[in-house]
């Protein structure tokens, strides 16, 4: 992982219990993996434990570490790092997703009480028009169109059921049925009624070449006037020059963690909306947040030398349902 990596999700003390369950390679690998240091190391290695930053482990580079059993990811999503070569060589690999998904919920939710109480448009009126008590029916009512019962998606939906906001919830996932929907706390609908039914629409499925640009400009001109559009997941779910016209028009809002391209070029349109919040990918694991990557990682090195089942385990199937 980058060397600033280290230093952030494994402070010393993470580091010190780690080296009670294994022995650490030092120092970190930080570099490129076919450095003279990094295949000595890898020679060596049964556990690896990456994060942000890992290059690829491709056949080459497994093929310098013979002895290596298991993959532990201290980060979301391992599609950067995991190639055919680490499922043909039978390696166990685990995700941090589950603790980076906790502060990615919590900006979603809070994006979405924003949304309901219509913030960003108060907020731009507030220094020439102060509203004062509005007949804005906040949340009650509102419409959320969940797209992609994620690990995210599903504790999305879990904490607006569980609110006694009043928002009723739609969800548009081909992998999941109306029963299992309504289990869930939502109804089960196409994207396009999904759509043309919610005044906040919040993505959640994984970046797969079948939902590049799911939300089409199509699929954007069917979300009713004031509504606002919710996108922590992959920026290239949203057809984002479509939505900048439906901004610019002042038709839809938004709230964008994630953009694509990223960053977007200076002077985009959506850089300068008074209805458009960009924020330059933090809704993840930031500040004091990343910490909980490290025990999650060490977690589950403890866990693979008791010969215990991965918490964050990943396999070859799952590469076509997640981020």
């Amino acid at each position: 992982m980058g060397a600033q990596v280290v230093e952030r999700v494994f402070p010393p003390d993470l580091r010190e219990r780690l080296d009670r369950s294994v022995r650490l390679a030092a120092p970190p690998l930080t570099g490129p993996l076919d450095a003279p240091e990094a295949v000595a190391a890898l020679a060596e290695a049964e556990i690896l434990v990456t994060g942000w930053d890992c290059p690829p482990l491709t056949r080459e580079v497994l093929d310098t570490a013979p002895r290596l059993k298991a993959v532990i990811h201290a980060a979301g999503s391992v599609r950067p790092i995991v190639t055919d070569a680490v499922w043909e060589r039978g390696l166990l690999v685990s995700s941090a997703a589950d603790a980076n998904a906790g502060p990615v919920v919590a900006y979603t939710l809070a994006a979405i009480t924003f949304a309901a109480k219509g913030a960003l448009a108060t907020a731009a009126a507030y220094a020439t028009a102060w509203p004062g008590f509005t007949e804005r029916d906040g949340a009650d009512g509102r419409t959320v169109g969940i797209i992609g019962a994620s690990r995210i998606g599903r504790r999305v939906i879990e904490a607006l059921r569980a609110d006694d906001a009043g928002y009723r919830v739609l969800l548009c996932d081909p992998y999941v049925d109306a029963g299992e929907a309504a289990r869930l706390g939502a109804e089960r609908v196409s994207l396009a009624e999904l759509c043309r039914r919610s005044t906040i629409v919040s993505v959640h499925a994984p970046l797969l070449p079948e939902t590049r640009g799911m939300l089409s400009a199509e699929m954007l001109a069917l979300v009713p006037d004031g509504g606002t559009v919710i996108n922590t997941a992959r920026g290239a779910l949203v057809d984002n020059e479509a939505l900048a016209v439906e901004c610019s028009a002042g038709r839809l809002s938004a709230y964008l963690d994630v953009t694509w391209p990223e960053p977007l070029p200076s002077g985009h349109p959506l850089l300068g909306l008074p209805n458009v919040l960009v924020t330059p990918h933090v809704a993840g694991a930031q500040g004091s947040e990343v910490r909980r990557l490290g025990v999650f990682a060490v977690e589950e090195v403890e866990r693979v030398v008791s010969g215990l089942e991965l918490r964050g385990g990943t396999g070859r199937g799952d590469m076509a349902r997640v981020a």
